[in-house]
Parts: C-alpha cells; structure tokens; sequence
C-alpha cells in the first residue's frame, strides 16, 4: 500500500469507506481528541476547511482515545461536541488507535513515511493530491501556523 487510495476506513457514523471521496484532494489528517488541552485546534481546522475546500482541500479527524483517555465519547457525543463547540463539517473517520498492536493500518503507513510514534493528539499530516504523505507536524503546531499554511498552499499550487 503506498498511497491514501490504498486504505479504506469507515466514517463516525459508520458509513463505509470514507477515503474515496478524498481522491485528487489535499489532505490535512490529524488524530483528535474531545477533552485534550489541545482540543480548541478544532477551530483553526474549521477555519481551513471553511477556508480551502474550494480548492480541494480537506481536513479529515481521526478521533482516538489513546492519549489520557482524551476522548472516551461515543460516535454521537463526539460529532455533537465537535458539532456544537466548533461547527466542525469536515469529515471525522471512526475512532482508532495510531500506536501499538491495534494500530489502524493507515496510521502504520504514515509512520512509515515519517518514522516515529505519534507523540499526543492533534499530530498532523499533509497528504498531496497523489495520496502520497508529504509534511509531518508535531501536536503543538496549530493549524493557523504559517509553515502549515506555506505547505498546504505549495501543496495545492501543485498540479498532476
């Protein structure tokens, strides 16, 4: 498996295979979570999406619970908390885990392009239109900082 193309994982609300309405797209894949420090990274997500999309650009959530137990909810509490607290509309895949044994196996394939564990929530990736992982950013970067905004506009002026 070497591109996003090659992957599939359902959406939170159980909806199969969310992956193929990402082909052509920019990506912007990070591991959420609800009741995490960096929990208000969701509105300068939103803000990205809201502000990219018509340039096929999207963010898409990976909830996961693996960090504190930062997001125990259920598909319904976390896509009405992301819902009500952030007006989140970019698509939220169903909760994983990105480290260990049960390691969803694209979360295995962006470490493989970027070596090393996810470090917390709200890891980041950017994945050009070819499906290939292009960035990493640790969970410190918030989405408004200006190399991610300076990648993703390189990544999008890129044409296949």
């Amino acid at each position: 498996m070497t591109t996003l193309q090659d992957f599939s994982i359902n959406s939170l609300q159980g909806e199969s295979n969310l992956i193929p309405q990402l082909e052509g797209k920019v990506v912007l894949a990070v591991n959420v979570a609800s009741k995490c420090g960096l929990t208000p990274q969701y509105a300068g997500l939103q803000a990205l999406q809201d502000e990219l999309a018509a340039l096929d650009f999207v963010v898409v959530g990976f909830p996961c619970n693996q960090f504190g137990a930062q997001e125990p909810g259920s598909p319904a509490e976390i896509t009405d908390f992301c819902s009500t607290n952030y007006g989140v509309s970019f698509p939220l895949t169903e909760k994983i885990e990105v480290n260990g044994a049960n390691q969803h196996p694209i979360y295995a394939w962006f470490q493989k392009s970027f070596p090393g564990d996810i470090e917390w929530n709200f890891e980041k990736f950017l994945i050009d239109r070819d499906g290939n992982v292009v960035k990493r950013y640790p969970p410190a970067t918030t989405p408004a900082d200006s190399v991610i905004a300076q990648d993703i506009t390189a990544v999008l002026g890129q044409r296949e």
